[in-house]
């Protein structure tokens, strides 16, 4: 089978023989009934080749879509005239970056359709480009923008040039409301959909089709089209690993299936990761290895965000579908770009509760964030495995010998608040050695720092900045913590850490150990 990664042109997918999953039953149906639509997918999603199907729909190439859903429905394809804007691969950190690109793509529809004198702003432009495109042609235009919001992921970091860029979007964009009479169809993508005084405000007319369940498989794969189309890869995917195809489908369900765009729908599969998947024959962080998630790290530092709430998170309609650079709230930001998915439905209070979609995704996002907490988080000197080794066995000395030298002349990369940084950092290391890690659990005498099982040990942790281990200790027995373990076999430890803010590491520890309770059938 020949797997179209990194194909995003259709003709070129088409005309070479390689796999396609039939989304044209999509594109007639939004062709058909509606006029502006918005649709925001994670980044690797299929937004690119699913603007590429509308474009080559538009242009009227029915050969390109013979034996799909399409082909019988359709029966004028009519050709008009297209403008398409990818947004996608420039680079936006530059002041004027993004005037540069609109001006190339406006020069080149000027030279077909003619340009006045007058016209002297981006949008003045555009405005009067379709108009002429429109009167030539005899029909109305058709509109694609890509990755709309990439100028202002691109520009976290810098607010000034992102306000910048914020009010050319929206002058440009606007133009699509104000030219409605000449634009037969009009599509825009994105990772992210921004609202308020932000480039959408003035774009009433677009139809948001993001979480639609109509429209909830347009990018991406099911499980029922991976089945149906890729058994031969499955097969061989299968054979190389050495499993059966059962256990092979549910390795490949764990690992890039769970994503959710609305409640109560099917789980949608990450294409790219897939697709490397079946082509290579081995598992791994395909998605997550193409692009590093620099503007989440902008975030968490914007906003001081403790992770460990990250999977509990409950939103609302408004915040999940709306983000503004004003918001305290970074969670709709990760949500849209894919790091979070819904994970149910609260009906009572109408809220969306998020949590990770599957495993590719977790794992990578811990593994990212963790050297940003910590310089020893990517050096082998720090030895994962032995650390993993030593909290199992229930080592406590060797392993907190290991997490003193893990936040040893560490950057402090991320949080700007020391007991935050910490409580993160904890929750990172724990979380990433695969245990059962859970951070701040209400009691009903006060609330845990950190709990953390193994098969035979729990570990009770509580922990102090610019105090003392032997205070934080006494917290743990005054508090009773250890008591919901009290008929619990496995070996109880409790510890004590103490944390400097001025050296932003590990200053003092102290233990005790509950011994194991035994069950005495004889006595």
């Amino acid at each position: 089978m020949k797997y179209p990664i990194g194909i995003q042109d259709f003709e070129k997918l088409r005309t070479n023989g390689y796999s396609y999953v039939d989304k044209s039953r999509f594109v007639y149906k939004l062709a058909t009934e509606g006029e502006y639509y918005f649709l925001s997918r994670p980044r690797r999603f299929g937004k690119s080749l699913f603007l590429s199907t509308l474009e080559a729909y538009f242009q009227g190439k029915k050969e390109l879509f013979e034996g799909l859903a399409i082909y019988d429905l359709e029966t004028e394809w009519k050709k008009y005239p297209i403008f398409h804007i990818d947004l996608n691969t420039a680079n936006f950190r530059e002041k004027d970056s993004l005037y540069m690109v609109l001006n190339d793509y406006l020069t080149t529809w000027e030279s077909k359709y003619g340009a006045r004198e007058s016209e002297a702003t981006l949008a003045l432009r555009f405005k009067g480009v379709i108009a002429r495109a429109a009167e030539k042609e005899g029909c109305g235009v058709v509109i694609l923008i890509d990755e709309y919001d990439k100028p202002i992921l691109q520009t976290l970091r810098d607010p000034e040039l992102q306000a910048e860029h914020r009010a050319q979007l929206k002058a440009f964009y606007s133009v699509l409301k104000t030219q409605d009479r000449y634009i037969k169809f009009a599509f825009l993508t994105g990772v992210t959909k921004f609202g308020k005084v932000s480039v959408f405000s003035d774009l009433n007319n677009l139809t948001d089709i993001s979480m639609d369940h109509r429209y909830i498989s347009i990018c991406g794969m099911t499980e029922k089209e991976l089945l149906t189309n890729f058994k031969e890869g499955i097969s061989e995917l299968a054979e190389a690993n050495g499993d059966t195809e059962e256990a092979t489908i549910a390795k490949l369900k764990a690992r890039y299936d769970g994503y959710h765009f609305e409640e109560n729908t099917v789980g949608i599969y990450n294409p790219f990761s897939v697709l490397n998947t079946l082509s290579r024959l081995r598992y791994k962080d395909y998605w997550f290895e193409t692009g590093t998630p620099t503007f989440l790290v902008d975030l968490l530092k914007m906003h001081n965000y403790r992770l460990p709430d990250m999977t509990k998170e409950r939103v609302s309609d408004d915040v999940i579908n709306s983000v503004d650079s004003l918001s305290t709230n970074p969670i709709p930001v990760i949500y849209q770009s894919g790091y979070l998915t819904i994970k149910g439905y609260d009906e009572r209070f109408k809220k969306y509760l998020l949590g990770f979609p599957n495993k590719e995704v977790e794992e990578g996002f811990l593994n990212f964030l963790l050297p940003l907490y910590c310089s020893a988080g990517d050096r082998s000197a720090f030895m994962v495995d032995e650390f993993v080794k030593d909290v199992e066995a229930g080592h406590v000395e060797q392993f907190m010998n290991r997490l003193t030298a893990f936040f040893a002349d560490n950057s402090y990369q991320v949080a700007g608040e020391a007991e935050l940084y910490f409580q993160n950092a904890l929750y990172l290391i724990f979380k990433i050695m695969g245990f059962h890690t859970q951070v701040e659990i209400p009691t009903s005498d006060g609330r845990m720092d950190v709990l953390i099982q193994t098969s035979d040990y729990i570990y009770i942790i509580e922990c102090k900045l610019d105090g003392s281990a032997e205070e934080a200790l006494q917290q743990i027995e005054v508090k009773n913590y250890a008591a919901p373990f009290a008929m619990d076999k496995r070996t109880v430890v409790k510890l004590g850490i103490n944390f400097s803010s001025k050296t932003r590491g590990v200053e003092s520890w102290k233990q005790h150990e509950q011994h194991r309770r035994h069950d005495c059938y004889d006595c």
